[in-house]
Order: structure tokens, then sequence, then C-alpha cells
């Protein structure tokens, strides 16, 4: 892999000299993996468009040092076998310095061997059901409890939902984030006969059944809630199915994990006001750093693009690493992973997300309703909530820490004090 050579040994007077800190190694390439076809582009596409708006605004900037940063983009539409054949394309073939890509858990999954056999750099920016920590991972999405846990809080404490129908897409994300609700929800008095679970494939369209299952959770009387984690176009199918059965929010509220404005803008919302998302981001956040960030995407994509939290988890991530590089004088892997630990950056919605020693970020925890122009607006907001790579709620994990910067482990057992030597085989 393509590695920037250290400034350390340079001394002033040749820095001077030269008149530029500009390396032999220019420019720097960043690999961007995101699924350009198949079902999943719905939601990848954005990501990156969004990669490559902040390599060219880095660029006009002066890009990392000293030398012009090359965006190398490859579509593994969304194909997940595909995912690691590109990866390992992007390090071997084209030498890229760091990945920023994936969004399903799958994708990321059958990536993680090639990365870790080869030493790279994934930056991952969504949402997932945590139970992992790679050392060659930052994993600037949620972790389970920055976003479906607090959702589950807010469904019992605030909308008095007293059966759930956890409805998710057929893989690892929902199936992992699930089993972590149902044990929370069993834990906090809910009986198991009032948790429904279903899984549908991917691009999965006919909802009629399902629907008509959820609808029928409610013939006693009690209050019923959708937790959904279904992801790609399946959901555009799953809402109009909830239209055309006459179900509002409230009736029966849906929070759901991977939809945010980029998945409703290819909808028709009217039907869909009052249903939730939970999610760190939302494009009406107020601030003066959000407002630039809509404004210079606009100006680059058009007044009728929208951002989302997994481009904020991308604008973070990439801030950061830029910051790491410059901090570490080089771009290599080691380095700027030590360089990582500590490291903040302002977010979008008025915080400060900061880079912890397990490779998640501290991030505010928000709840936003649809709106009828497909926005969301924001009802519940927390401060920064540290991510947990390991969750409480399931007794193998509940022993389980993560810690790379000073224990070197990312799956160090608290009972024994011993560090679980594990490696990613998927």
């Amino acid at each position: 892999m393509t590695t920037l050579k250290s400034l350390a040994g340079l001394s002033a007077a040749a820095l001077l000299m030269t008149g530029t800190a500009a390396l032999a190694d220019c420019p720097v390439k960043v690999g961007i993996l995101h699924s350009l076809s198949g079902t999943m582009a719905i939601s990848e596409t954005t990501l990156k468009d969004t990669m490559e708006l902040l390599i060219e605004e880095q660029n006009a900037k002066g890009g990392v040092l000293g030398c012009d940063i090359e965006p190398v983009v490859v579509d593994p539409a969304s194909d997940w076998p595909l995912f690691a054949e590109k990866a390992r394309e992007l390090l071997t073939v084209h030498e890229v310095d760091v990945i920023f890509g994936n969004w399903t858990s799958v994708s990321r999954k059958s990536v993680l061997p090639v990365i870790e056999e080869l030493n790279g750099l994934l930056f991952y920016p969504v949402q997932y059901e945590g139970e992992e920590s790679s050392k060659n991972v930052f994993y600037t999405g949620a972790a389970p409890n920055q976003q479906a846990i607090p959702a589950t809080d807010y469904y019992l404490e605030e909308l008095g939902v007293e059966k759930f129908a956890l409805l998710g897409t057929d893989y690892v994300y929902p199936r992992t984030t699930n089993n972590i609700l149902e044990s929370y929800l069993i834990s906090k008095g809910i009986a198991e006969e009032d948790i429904f679970v279903n899984y549908t494939p991917f691009g999965h369209s006919d909802w009629a059944t399902i629907v008509a299952d959820v609808v029928g959770l409610g013939a006693d009387g009690k209050q019923v809630g959708v937790i959904s984690t279904i992801n790609g176009d399946a959901n555009i199918g799953f809402y109009k199915e909830l239209a055309a059965a006459g179900v509002s929010a409230d009736d029966i509220p849906v929070v759901a994990f991977s939809v945010g404005e980029e998945e409703l803008s290819g909808l028709d919302t009217t039907n869909l006001v009052g249903h939730l998302a939970a999610w760190n981001y939302f494009q009406s956040a107020e601030g003066e750093a959000n407002e630039a960030w809509i404004k210079a995407w606009k100006a680059k994509m058009g007044d009728d693009r929208v951002t989302n939290d997994p481009m904020e988890a991308h604008y973070i991530g990439f801030n950061m690493w830029l910051n790491a590089a410059t901090a570490a004088g080089t771009t290599d892997v080691d380095a700027v992973r030590t360089a990582m630990y500590g490291q903040e950056f302002p977010n979008l919605t008025g915080g400060t997300a900061v880079m912890l020693p397990n490779h998640h970020l501290a991030k505010p925890v928000l709840i936003g309703e649809i709106t009828a122009d497909g926005q969301f607006d924001i009802i519940s907001q927390t401060s920064e909530v540290p991510g947990d790579a390991w969750t409480d709620y399931l007794p193998e994990s509940a022993v389980l820490k993560s810690d790379w910067k000073d224990l070197g482990c990312g799956m160090y057992n608290t009972d024994t004090d011993t560090c679980v030597q594990i490696k990613s085989n998927y």
C-alpha cells in the first residue's frame, strides 16, 4: 500500500529550502466503496457524492500533507462478495491510503478479512448492530446504544407502546439488533408474546400480509409500535402498504433506523407524516455548520438533493482522518490510527464528535418526525452519547470492552482480564 514518508526526519532548514511540505507519494488516494447500482444504490450513491464533494473542498484548501487527494471510486453493486473483491482492488491495485465505504453490515463483514489481511483502514458511516471491534475500522455511525436503545426508550416512555413489531431485512444488522432489543424489552417488562419479529429479503415488495399481521397485533387494544430495520428500496413498498392499509402514525407509529431524508425523497410522504426515525443528524438541525454544509451540498448537487445522517458520519470521519494524517505527518495506517484517538471535530448538530479508544464516536441521539416535505421535525435530542462496541443487553457481550489505545484489544474480557484474540473470517 502506498504510504507517505514521515516529515519527522526533515529539519526545519530542509523544509525552508524546499519551500513545501509536499511528499514523494502524491497524490494521496482515497478509496470510495459504495454501491452505485443494485438494491442499496438508493442509499449509497449519495455517500459517494458526499466523499467527492469533501475531497474537492479539501483540495481547494491545499489537500493533505502538501498533496492533492485523488478519489478512487468503485461500484460493488450491492453484491456482498463483490465488496471484498473491490476492497482488495482498492488496496492492492490502486494502493489507496484509506477507504470510506459500505452501508450494510453484511458488506462490511465481507470486507473485514481483506482490510485486516492487508492492514487497510476503513471508515464505516452507518448505524450498525455493534458486537464487533476491528483495529482496521473506525465506526463513525451509531452503535445500538446510540440509536436502537434510545428509540425503544422513546416508545416505552413517551408513546406508551405495549406491543412491538420488529421488522427487518434478513441479514446480520437487523437480526443482531433485534436480538439486543428483544432482550432489552423483556428486561423492561414486555412479555415475549408481545414481541413480533419478522425478516424479509433485500428488495422485498409484497408487504400486504406482514402489514396485516402488524395491524392484528393491536386487536386486544394494546398500543402497537413498529421498530424498522428494513434496508434499501424495500422501504418504498413497506410504507406504501402502510398507507394503503390506512395505518397512520397515530394508529401504529413506525420508528426506522435506515430511513432518512434520501430515502424519503423517493416517496410520497403525505401518509407518512408523524412516523419516526432515530439518527444522530437530520438536515433540519439548526446551526451555522449545518447551514454551511447544506449550502455547499446543494450548490454542488442541486436544490433537490438532501443531506442525511451517514453523510454527516463521512463528514466527521474524513475531517478526523485529515487531522490525524496531518498530526502523524503521514498517511501510514498504523500512524494514523494512533493519531485518531481523542480526535475531536464539530458535528453538524451543534456539538463535538470525539473518537474513542474503541473506534466509535461520541454522538448525540436525535428522534425526528416525518413532515410533509420529506424532512424531519426533531422532537428529541440528547447530549453526546459514547458509542459502545459491545452491548450490555446480551450476557456474552456485557463482560466485553474494546480499547485499542491502551489495551490494544477489541474484545477484552473484564471478568478474566484477558484479551480474546479473534480473526475475521466471514
